[in-house]
């Protein structure tokens, strides 16, 4: 009998139990893997002709293996494997295997997955689809460590890591005998991480990855290109992605930014003939008047911060369509993006990667922000039906829900919605608390940085010449 033939057979028992009364907790989770992986997104995949899987299989094989709690690559895998045989028909039988798949497809797969859980958001996001009437993704970067290898050093450590002026230079402060290694010890090698996040809805949106030494606008500028977002998407960012190209490649896509500035930018005002109101400001570097390219109209925003002044800017013109209220709600729902990097690397435990090669260190990474986000789906979609917003959703109860599911993944389950009211319950404490929860040793916000005011200069009488020369001058 063929594989094809035992996964068919395997589906028409598991039916027949179904039908008989007999529903198990692995009946329950393949439901919920069918309701997100469908083969019908894969349509356009074209796979070799010797191939003995589907692209679903794989994938479903793939995030059992990211669930498992197991400690070890091949350890989750075995569990992997065996459910995936339980559910359906596992699309491989070694580790090594599933590696070398995932490996080839996973630049093919992923995109493919983005897209299906991106509409799935919309189905089951509602009035959090959307904060206002804006689409709004947080952008954010962060590292994630990798096992000290051959592999993964070539691929992703700084080369010259301690070797610069600065460094040197911090080798004299009074406190280097408490540095519990040298400065010139490098780090282990880490992938950076670039991650756009729907702030609505708590989750991400998509993402790219590269070297430890990646330039995270780079990443974004590269995003914005490769990928299409919906109408009225609003793009947060903190004081790290600045710069003319990107923020023109986001207005010449139809789409709008609220990006704080520091005193790494320069802004010029009364350029053109019309009264600085609304806070208009231009950014038109040197470099890029020399080269006949226009300025970039856009509005400062002002507001008093926890430690000082916030200084935003926008390409939305108009007061009535974005508020100074609405633009200091959508900068501080920004901050969950950071929650969102501590929840991946602690409760998902991806703080440091297994893999000790540097293709498996991507895949891993590219599949474990795939199997959370498909927790977090599973979470908020039941959660919103009974009025629970998807800040109070957790991701930690949610995955052990899942978890427990695959544990228990032979035992006859209470009700056939036994893990839709789980999930449902998996919600952080509402408590009230009592006192502070920071911590007593970190007063005064010190750990976090501020930005300065940003550099803002009355444009000058060659300027506006210029300014008027290019037939825009309004």
């Amino acid at each position: 009998m063929s594989r094809k033939q035992k996964g068919t057979k395997k589906s028409v028992q598991r039916r027949s139990r179904v039908n008989q009364g007999r529903l198990t907790h692995s009946d329950l989770l393949h439901r919920a893997l069918a309701w997100v992986i469908d083969e019908k997104i894969f349509s356009e995949l074209s796979l070799h002709g010797n191939t003995g899987w589907t692209a679903g299989q794989l994938v479903i094989l793939t995030v059992l293996w990211v669930w498992s709690s197991n400690s070890t690559l091949t350890g989750a895998f075995q569990e992997a494997f065996h459910l995936s045989t339980v559910i359906g028909q596992a699309a491989v039988a070694t580790y090594e295997g599933l590696m070398d798949a995932l490996v080839k497809w996973t630049p093919q797969l992923v995109p493919l997955l983005w897209a299906r859980l991106q509409i799935l958001m919309q189905d089951a996001g509602g009035t959090y689809w959307r904060v206002g009437p804006w689409l709004a993704l947080a952008v954010d970067g962060s590292r994630v460590t990798t096992p000290r290898t051959k592999s993964n050093e070539e691929a992703f450590s700084a080369k010259n890591y301690g070797q610069g002026h600065t460094a040197k230079s911090r080798k004299k402060r009074k406190n280097k005998r408490k540095r519990s290694k040298k400065l010139s010890t490098p780090v282990k090698p880490q992938i950076w991480l670039t991650l756009i996040w729907h702030m609505g809805l708590k989750m991400p949106w998509c993402w790219k990855s590269g070297p430890s030494t990646s330039s995270e606008r780079q990443h974004f500028l590269e995003l914005l290109k490769a990928h299409k977002f919906p109408m009225k998407t609003l793009f947060c960012c903190d004081a790290g992605f600045v710069g003319y190209e990107l923020w023109k490649t986001i207005i010449d896509q139809g789409h709008s930014f609220l990006i704080r500035v520091g005193g790494n930018v320069r802004l010029l005002r009364g350029l053109g003939r019309v009264r600085c109101r609304d806070g208009l400001v231009y950014l038109w570097p040197n470099a890029v008047a020399r080269n006949g390219q226009p300025p970039l109209i856009l509005r400062l925003l002002e507001f008093q911060g926890p430690r000082g002044r916030v200084y935003l800017v926008t390409n939305v013109l108009s007061v009535e369509e974005l508020t100074l209220p609405q633009a200091k709600q959508l900068y501080k729902l920004r901050w969950g993006i950071e929650l969102q990097f501590r929840t991946f690397k602690q409760t998902f435990g991806r703080a440091n990667l297994l893999s000790r090669t540097a293709p498996r260190a991507l895949v891993e990474l590219e599949w474990s922000l795939i199997g959370l986000w498909v927790v977090q789906l599973f979470g908020a979609k039941e959660q919103i039906k009974i009025g629970s917003p998807p800040q109070n959703s957790s991701a930690a109860l949610a995955l052990a829900v899942i978890r427990d599911t695959m544990r228990m993944w032979n035992s006859e389950t209470m009700s056939q919605r036994e893990l839709t009211l789980r999930l449902r319950e998996a919600v952080k404490d509402q408590y009230q608390r009592t006192s502070c929860k920071e911590a007593r040793y970190k007063p005064n916000f010190k750990d976090k940085p501020c930005a300065t005011m940003p550099i803002i200069l009355e444009a000058s009488a060659k300027q506006k010449r210029a300014y008027k020369a290019l037939g825009l001058a309004v």
